[in-house]
């Protein structure tokens, strides 16, 4: 069964990168035809996205169209998607609950999941050995809670107990936290922070909006993350919703830097450019 989303009759998928410094975003690629998810940014200059269950990069700077990575032994893509810090690795969450590893520019892929929980991947860690992620049990996707594994498989190590949802897990470029949203202080979700032994747990976004999927600049100065209107049941898509950067690890003093018609898809993984000065994300404007 086939699970990728696809566009409305009267729907485009749009790929933008937002400069920083100039405050203003840039369009680089527009489909009437596959809806695009989740970019990252390589070191190459290429946006990796998913799209139809399968993944595709794409010049950063708009050059020319989307091409397709193939994958062997990879079942269909979800848009949960991480680059290893080797440059050369990806590491992939696929529609049958598990997590896979591939090489970047395309072949064989290895299953690095086998518990029967679902596995939702968002970090890796900065020495490329472990993996964070969301892990459902018994389909309650109102109970997703925080998980480690290492690279090369074996057994999972829990990290949040019951109280969430949690989900979204990523590492600060130091190593040093798990970033992630969470449902267990307020019942709308607001970013928090874990060690990645499990201890030390923070809010730190309070206001009334439902804020997931947060992503530090790989030189750690700054962050970006998904924000939904105030009353929003998960993470859903085509709602009109906010990009909020975050200077430092000041999350109180977020600010609204692009408002947009998306959500789901928009910027589920990291997306921000080598250089720490960009980030890309999409939008799905509907017409009329």
């Amino acid at each position: 069964m086939a699970y990728a989303r696809t566009l409305a009759g009267n729907q485009t998928c749009r790929i933008h990168i937002y400069d920083v410094a100039a405050g203003r975003s840039t369009l680089v690629y527009t489909s009437a035809d596959v809806l695009f998810e989740a970019p990252n940014w390589t070191a190459g200059g290429d946006l990796i996205l998913n799209g139809d269950g399968l993944l595709w990069a794409l010049p950063a700077d708009g050059s020319g169209p989307p091409r397709r990575i193939s994958l062997g032994g990879v079942p269909e893509l979800n848009n949960d998607h991480v680059l290893a810090p080797d440059g050369e690795t990806i590491f992939l969450s696929a529609n049958d609950g598990h997590i896979y590893e591939a090489p970047l520019a395309g072949g064989p892929g290895r299953r690095i999941t086998h518990e029967e929980r679902m596995h939702f991947l968002h970090g890796v860690s900065p020495d490329g050995a472990t993996l964070a992620y969301v892990g459902i049990e018994q389909q309650r996707w109102d109970a997703g809670n925080l998980w480690t594994i290492g690279r090369s498989g074996g057994p999972s190590t829990r990290l949040t107990a019951a109280g969430g949802p949690d989900d979204g897990p990523e590492y600060s470029p130091d190593g040093e936290w798990i970033y992630f949203n969470t449902e267990r202080f307020s019942g709308n979700a607001q970013i928090a922070r874990i060690r990645p032994d499990g201890t030390g747990i923070e809010q730190l976004t309070f206001d009334e909006r439902v804020n997931w999927f947060p992503h530090f600049a790989p030189d750690g100065g700054r962050a970006v993350y998904l924000s939904y209107p105030p009353g929003t049941q998960g993470h859903p898509a085509d709602l009109d919703v906010e990009l909020r950067l975050v200077d430092g690890d000041d999350w109180r003093e977020a600010r609204t830097v692009v408002a947009l018609h998306g959500g789901q898809g928009t910027i589920n993984v990291n997306s921000w450019s080598p250089d720490s000065r960009r980030f890309a994300y999409v939008d799905y404007p509907v017409a009329g």
